[in-house]
């Protein structure tokens, strides 16, 4: 089980898997200027403590919810379409992407990092 949470701690996050083997950094103009590093799962992974006091940004097409804690503004999870490498999306999958850095105990900059064009595709 992974934990995670935002610096004032109002937000807790669990995820019913194992850390993935690489993080991945977006290149499209939200996630470079978060500094963003991906871990992704399916969004059933996910277990989001019901005392969480998050916000959530969408922006272009509105189908990326981008979760932040309300209170100490940190990046939590982006529940989005799972765009395929090409930009594609089948229509009905998702996928959830938490931010690597705020996963308990682990150092995310020490992981492989995959990048994502995502300047380009979206």
């Amino acid at each position: 089980m992974i934990e995670a949470s935002c610096h004032c701690g109002r937000n807790k996050l669990r995820v019913d898997a194992e850390l993935p083997d690489k993080v991945v950094r977006c290149t499209c103009s939200f996630c470079s200027k978060r500094g963003l590093l991906h871990a992704y799962f399916a969004p059933d992974q996910l277990i989001v403590d019901e005392a969480s006091s998050d916000a959530i940004y969408r922006w272009n097409h509105k189908l990326v919810a981008h979760h932040f804690c309300s209170a100490c503004g940190c990046s939590l999870y982006s529940d989005s379409p799972a765009f395929g490498e090409d930009g594609e999306w089948d229509g009905e999958t998702r996928k959830v992407g938490m931010n690597a850095r705020i996963i308990d105990g682990v150092e995310a900059a020490d992981l492989p990092v995959d990048v994502i064009d995502g300047k380009t595709l979206w």
